[in-house]
C-alpha cells in the first residue's frame, strides 16, 4: 500500500490507493532488456557479421528515436501523471465530512482523517465500506440500500437517519441519539478502473438539534399568536385570507381542521358595506398604510359581529396591492368606567357603518370630511379616502346641472335652517344610477369637527325611478288601450250605420244604376275602415278571438310560402323549429297576422337584404323564475322568435313601438297599428311580447305563448259534435256556418232590438222588418224590460247592444233570465265577447255578434237563433 505525501501543513489521508506503483517496475523491466541485450551481442559477436550488426543497431536506434520523441511529446511516459490538483487534493483531504471512495466491488480506495474521526477508525488497515458499517445497523440499512441502487444507476443520492448512538463509540444504551446524513454519487475510475463509488458522511446532530429548537419556538410563537385575546388575519394580494389565528376562528365559528389558505376571501367575512372602508385604505408605492376600522365581521352562522380592525396594508413599487395584516378587537359586551366611552364610540361607528344609506358629513365649502362604508360603496371610483384627505368635494358625485342646487342647500344648512329641499340627481359618471340627496344642518358642532356644516344623506333611487317609468308606461299604456278601445266602440257603431244602410239601398237598386257603384265603394271603405276598428280593439284586447288548439311547428310551415312571397327574393326566411313543441290555444287568424307583421317589418328594416330567423323552443317554468324581472307568470310557455338583421330599432323608438298611430315609416306607408295590433293579440292569448334590438345589429322579438293542456273531459269525441260546434261559433261571429239555411225571412218572430245607438237602432230595425220579423225597438236596458212587460213577455229573441246607459246588456239579460228563463238573446258589441260574459253566469246562453255588420249577417245570425 502506498501513502501519497501531502502538503506541508496537511493532514494525510487515511487510505489512498489512486496511484499505483507501476514506474519502478518499468524502469527495471528496461534495465534488465539493455542489459539482455548488450550480453547477447557480446556472445555472439563473432557470429554477427558487421552488416547484421550494423542492421540491429540501426534497428535499435530508430526505436530509440522514437522512445525519445514519444517521450517528448507525451505518447509514451516513463513516470506516472499526477491526476490530481493539489489544490483540489488538499481540499478533500481536509473536507470536514467524512469522505470515502470505494471501487464496484465495495474495496476501498480512499478515505479522509474526517472518515476515520467519525467512524471511530485510526488506522488504514481498519477502515471499512459504508456498506460494511452501516448495513448491519436497522436504523441506517434502508439508506445504503437505495443509495447503493442509485448509484448503480448513475444517479446521485442522499439520506438522512438517526442511529441510537454515535458510530465512533461503542453501544452503551446511554447514547442520546445521533443524526447522520449520508451523499452518494456515482464517479467514472478512469480507463480500465470501472465504476467507483463516492460516499459522503456527516454528523448533524447539532444541526438536527437547533432546527428542533427553532420549531419549538415557532410552535410556541403560533400557540401565542392562535390563543392571543385578539384576533388577528392575513390576506394576500388578490383578497384570499391565507392565515387566521384561532380566537378569530372561534369567534367566526369557522374550523380551523377544515380551513384551507385561499379558499375564504376577505369579502366573505365582512359584513354589509364594511368592505368598501377595507378597500379604502390605501398605501403609497412601497411603503405601508394603517387604518383603524369599526364594522361587522359575518359568522358562518349568518350573525353580525362587531370588531374593531387595526389594518396594514401594503403597495408594491409599481403602485399594486400586496399583502395585508390585520388585528381583531371584539367589542366587549357591557363594560365599565374607561371601556364604556370606548363602547360607546365603537356602537355608534358600527351603527354608523352599517346603515342602509350613504352619510358624509361637509363643510360650509362642501368639502367631505368623513363618509360612512356605504358612501365609499356607493360612489366607488368617484371619491376615495385619499381624494377626502386632500380636501376633495362633494360636488364630484353630483352631475353639473344639479350643484347649483347643492350649493344653495349648503348654504342654507350654513344658516341653520331646519327645512332643506332634497336634491334629486344621477351618479356624475353613469345616465342609469338615480339617487336622492337629504342635506341636514349641523346645529352643535364637536371638538373633532369643529367645521362641519351639513350632514347629507344620499339614498340610491334607481330601481324605484325604473319603476316608476314602467308604472307610467303601462298607466299609458291601458289609458290609451281604453282610449281606442271606446274610440272603437263609438266609430263600429257609426260603420254598422253605414253598412246597413248601404246594404238598404243596394237592395232597391239595380246594377245597371248609377249610384250602385257608389254604394258598392262605400260599402267597401266602410269594410276598410272596420279593419282600422279591428286593430285598434286588437291593441286594446278587445276583439273578438276564436281561440283553438295549435301547434306552432305547423302554424309557421303553413305560413312559409305565404312569408317568402311577402318578403321578396332579397331576404332568405330561415326556420328553427324546436323538438316536442308544446301546443297552445290562440286565433289561428290573428296569430297568422301577428308572425305576417313582424316578417313585414322585418323585411323593411332590410333594404339591402339580409336573413329573417325565425326559432321555436320550450320554456320551462324554471327559465320563466329565471326571467321573472319582465313580469311573466310562472308556468310553461312556447317560444316564439322573429329575428332580422336589420338597422335595429333606437332605444327612445323601441319603448313607443307598440303605441297605436305611432310609426317612422313615411305618410301613407303605414297606420301605426300594426305592432299595437301585435301587442294586443299576444296579451289576449295570455302571452308576452319582448322586443330586443340593437342599431345596426338588428331586433328580435320573443312571443311567449302559455302552454295548452288538454282537458279530455272536454275534448270533442265526433266529427259531427265538432261541426256543430264550428257551425254555433260561426253564428256568433255573425258568419254563414257551414250549410246555412238560405231563407233568412222571419214568419212571424217577434224580436225586441235594443241600442243605444239611434242610427245602427233605427237601420237594423228596417232590415228585420224588410226579412219579416215583427220589431220592437228600445233605446237602453230599462226600457227593454218595460216593453217586454207592455207586451207581456211575447217575444221570440232578444238583440241587445253591450255598452248602453242606465243598464247594459249583460244587466239586461240577468233581470230578464229571472222571468223568462228561455227567451233566446243576442248580444252585439264591437268588444269581445270574453270582455263581457265573465261579468255573466258560468250557464247563461246567448248567440253573439261582432260590429260592423251587414245586413246579412244580422238576419242570419237572428234566423239561426231562432231555430236552435
Amino acid at each position: 500500500m502506498t501513502e501519497t505525501t501531502p502538503a506541508a501543513g496537511t493532514p494525510a489521508p487515511l487510505v489512498d490507493r489512486s496511484a499505483k506503483p507501476r514506474s519502478v517496475s518499468r524502469l527495471i523491466f528496461l534495465a534488465l532488456v539493455m542489459i539482455g541485450a548488450s550480453f547477447v551481442f557480446f556472445l555472439f559477436k563473432e557470429q554477427l557479421n558487421s552488416d547484421l550488426m550494423l542492421g540491429i543497431l540501426g534497428v535499435l536506434a530508430v526505436v530509440g528515436i522514437f522512445f525519445l520523441v514519444s517521450t517528448v511529446i507525451g505518447f509514451v511516459t516513463i513516470m506516472p501523471k499526477a491526476t490530481t490538483d493539489p489544490l483540489a487534493r488538499a481540499f478533500i483531504d481536509t473536507h470536514p465530512e467524512g469522505t470515502l471512495v470505494t471501487d464496484d466491488k465495495d474495496r476501498v480506495i480512499y478515505a479522509n482523517q474526517a472518515y476515520g474521526q467519525i467512524t471511530g477508525t485510526t488506522s488504514a488497515s481498519d477502515v471499512q465500506s459504508i456498506e460494511a458499517i452501516l448495513s448491519r445497523h436497522r436504523e441506517s440499512a434502508e439508506a445504503v440500500y437505495r443509495l447503493t441502487n442509485s448509484m448503480r444507476n448513475g444517479e446521485a443520492g442522499q439520506e438522512e437517519f438517526r442511529m441510537p448512538h454515535a458510530l465512533n463509540e461503542a453501544p452503551n444504551g446511554n447514547g442520546a441519539g445521533h443524526w447522520y446524513r449520508l451523499r452518494g454519487r456515482p464517479v467514472s475510475g478512469g480507463e480500465g478502473a470501472g465504476l467507483l463509488m463516492a460516499w459522503q458522511l456527516s454528523d448533524i446532530s447539532q444541526e438536527r438539534t437547533e432546527q428542533e429548537m427553532v420549531f419549538k419556538e415557532l410552535q410556541n410563537a403560533i400557540n401565542y399568536l392562535d390563543h392571543a385575546p385578539v384576533g388577528f388575519f392575513s390576506a394576500g394580494r388578490d383578497g384570499s385570507i391565507v392565515y387566521l389565528n384561532a380566537t378569530l376562528a372561534d369567534w367566526l365559528g369557522i374550523d380551523l381542521t377544515s380551513f384551507l389558505p385561499g379558499k375564504l376571501m376577505l369579502r366573505d367575512l365582512v359584513a354589509g358595506a364594511g368592505m368598501a372602508l377595507v378597500d379604502s385604505v390605501q398605501a403609497e408605492p412601497g411603503l405601508n398604510s394603517t387604518a383603524q376600522l369599526d364594522l361587522d365581521l359575518l359568522k358562518t352562522n349568518g350573525q353580525s359581529f362587531p370588531v374593531r380592525l387595526v389594518h396594514r396594508v401594503s403597495a408594491t413599487r409599481d403602485g399594486s396591492p400586496g399583502e395585508s395584516r390585520t388585528i381583531v378587537i371584539g367589542r366587549e359586551e357591557g363594560g365599565t368606567d374607561a371601556n364604556d366611552a370606548a363602547n360607546a364610540e365603537m356602537r355608534f361607528t358600527r351603527f354608523f357603518n352599517n346603515t342602509p344609506m350613504a352619510i358624509a358629513s361637509v363643510d360650509a365649502k362642501g368639502r367631505i370630511l368623513r363618509t360612512n362604508g356605504p358612501f365609499l360603496q356607493m360612489f366607488s371610483g368617484l371619491v376615495s379616502r385619499d381624494d377626502m384627505e386632500q380636501g376633495a368635494l362633494f360636488e364630484t358625485v353630483l352631475r353639473e346641472e344639479d350643484r347649483a342646487g347643492l350649493a344653495e342647500a349648503l348654504r342654507q344648512a350654513a344658516d341653520k335652517q331646519g327645512d332643506i329641499a332634497p336634491i334629486d340627481s344621477r351618479r356624475a359618471d353613469s345616465e342609469e344610477r338615480h339617487f336622492r340627496f337629504y342635506v341636514n344642518a349641523v346645529i352643535e358642532h364637536t371638538e373633532e369637527a369643529p367645521e362641519e356644516t351639513a350632514i347629507i344623506y344620499a339614498v340610491e333611487t334607481t330601481e324605484q325611478k325604473a319603476l316608476e317609468a314602467q308604472m307610467a308606461q303601462t298607466q299609458k299604456m291601458n289609458a290609451v288601450g281604453t282610449l281606442a278601445g271606446g274610440i272603437a266602440h263609438d266609430f263600429n257603431n257609426v260603420l254598422t250605420a253605414i253598412l246597413l244602410s248601404a246594404d238598404h239601398l243596394l237592395m232597391s237598386l239595380r246594377p245597371s244604376d248609377s249610384s250602385f257603384a257608389d254604394l258598392i265603394e262605400i260599402k267597401r271603405n266602410a269594410n276598410r275602415a272596420a279593419v282600422l276598428v279591428r286593430q285598434l280593439l286588437a291593441f286594446s284586447r278587445k276583439q273578438t278571438m276564436r281561440p283553438t288548439v295549435l301547434s306552432m311547428t305547423d302554424v309557421i310551415g303553413d305560413l312559409r310560402m305565404l312569408v317568402d312571397r311577402l318578403t321578396g327574393t332579397h331576404v332568405k326566411l330561415e326556420l328553427e323549429f324546436g323538438r316536442d313543441l308544446w301546443l297552445v290555444k290562440t286565433d289561428l287568424g290573428q296569430f297568422e297576422q301577428v308572425l305576417i307583421n313582424l316578417a313585414v317589418n322585418a323585411r323593411d328594416a332590410m333594404p339591402e337584404g339580409g336573413t329573417i330567423t325565425v326559432r321555436t323552443r320550450n320554456v320551462e317554468a324554471e327559465e320563466v323564475v329565471r326571467l321573472n324581472n319582465r313580469g311573466m307568470e310562472p308556468g310553461d310557455f312556447v317560444l316564439i322568435e322573429v329575428a332580422d338583421e336589420g338597422t335595429g330599432i333606437p332605444p327612445e323608438v323601441l319603448e313607443k313601438i307598440f303605441e297605436p298611430f305611432f310609426t317612422t315609416k313615411d305618410v301613407g306607408k303605414g297606420t301605426g297599428l300594426g305592432l299595437s295590433m301585435v301587442y294586443g293579440i299576444v296579451k289576449q292569448s295570455g302571452g308576452y311580447i319582448y322586443p330586443e334590438s340593437e342599431v345596426g345589429k338588428g331586433t328580435t322579438f320573443r312571443i311567449y305563448l302559455p302552454r295548452h293542456v288538454e282537458d279530455e273531459a272536454q275534448e270533442v269525441s265526433t266529427e259531427a259534435e265538432a261541426a256543430a260546434l264550428v257551425d254555433a261559433g260561426a253564428a256568433k261571429q255573425g258568419k254563414p256556418a257551414t250549410d246555412g239555411p238560405e231563407d233568412l225571412t222571419g214568419g212571424s218572430a217577434v224580436v225586441l232590438l235594443v241600442e243605444d245607438e239611434e242610427a245602427v237602432r233605427r237601420g237594423g230595425k228596417r232590415m228585420l222588418e224588410a226579412r219579416g220579423y215583427e220589431v220592437h225597438e228600445a233605446g237602453t236596458g230599462v226600457e227593454a224590460l218595460e216593453v217586454l212587460t207592455e207586451l207581456e213577455g211575447k217575444v221570440d229573441i232578444v238583440v241587445s247592444d253591450v255598452v248602453m246607459p242606465e243598464m247594459d246588456g249583460p244587466t239586461l239579460l240577468t233581470e230578464l233570465r229571472k222571468d223568462y228563463p228561455d227567451m233566446k238573446f243576442i248580444f252585439v258589441s264591437g268588444y269581445a265577447e270574453d270582455a263581457f260574459a265573465k261579468n255573466l253566469p258560468a250557464d247563461a246562453k246567448f248567440g253573439f255578434l261582432a260590429k260592423p255588420f251587414s245586413l246579412k249577417q244580422l238576419a242570419t245570425s237572428v234566423r239561426e237563433m231562432l231555430d236552435e
